[in-house]
């Protein structure tokens, strides 16, 4: 089966794992994902009807543009595109531009505008919620204009939310399946890149999902498949699932033990 890329660039995105994935999700009506992040598990599943949630309003914003304003979002994000928005001058122009606009049509054009452009394709915000990765420097960032209409046909099966998890979670109908891809566990205590949004997911939080993901499938009859690092801590969260494990295929820096690969979990509570 052709894999299909998100029209974002994401920090631990899951289009390396997806056969895996794919594997391990089982069949319903709906699949419900309370961390869709770029959505590459949505764009390569195919589920009657979809219920995607992040708690990053501008990620589920851009969406719900995408979905309903489809070629005029394309061709107004294509004109940022060009060599002359390729500078660091214009660059932090947007990105001050970006944080001071109210408008979500704006902030819908110039988050793919600074996705595509600041480094590694990072989002992050500051304390006061402010957009605040570098420029990238790229010789020619890619406009992915195919990648976007394939998210918007696909996006019509979707319905878009900005929430919590847990509230997520909780909404959950029988007939569904839930794909959890939580901000991933620490491999140490220095090496935390949780902080991708201004509220970094805590030890505590990834041990209410595990709680919630066994709640669900053993009183509602919900299956919830979790990713995450495989380390002592996982294991210790997932104890009541089906565990697999998977070979890592990503490097990650200066990892415990200075090994540069780490296995990955797939937790699977039914």
């Amino acid at each position: 089966m052709k894999k299909n890329r998100a029209f974002l660039k994401w920090a631990g995105g899951k289009y390396p794992l997806l056969d895996d994935i794919r594997r391990h999700l089982p069949e319903g009506d709906c699949l419900v994902e309370p961390f869709v992040g770029a959505g590459s598990v949505f764009l390569n599943t195919d589920y009657p009807r979809y219920v995607l949630a992040d708690i990053n309003s501008d990620l589920i914003n851009l969406y719900n543009i995408v979905k309903t304003r489809t070629d005029e979002f394309i061709a107004d994000a294509r004109q940022l595109f060009t060599p002359q928005a390729n500078e660091s001058e214009f660059y932090y122009a947007r990105r001050n531009e970006f944080n001071a606009s109210r408008d979500p049509y704006q902030r819908g054009l110039l988050f793919i505008y600074l996705n595509r452009h600041c480094y590694n394709g990072l989002c992050r915000y500051n304390l006061s919620g402010e957009f605040n990765v570098p420029f990238g420097r790229y010789r020619k960032p890619y406009f992915p204009e195919e990648e976007l209409y394939w998210f918007a046909e696909r996006a019509q099966k979707a319905t878009f939310v900005c929430e919590s998890y847990d509230v997520t979670l909780n909404a959950a109908r029988a007939g569904s399946v839930v794909y959890c891809d939580p901000p991933y566990a620490p491999l140490s205590a220095t090496a935390n890149f949780t902080a991708y949004h201004t509220n970094s997911f805590s030890l505590r939080e990834q041990q209410h999902l595990a709680e919630l993901a066994a709640r669900l499938a053993q009183e509602s009859r919900i299956p919830v498949l979790i990713s995450n690092h495989d380390t002592a801590l996982t294991r210790q969260w997932y104890q009541d699932a089906v565990l697999h494990v998977v070979k890592a295929r990503r490097s990650i820096s200066r990892s415990i033990n200075g090994r540069s690969k780490v296995d990955e979990l797939l937790a699977l509570y039914r």
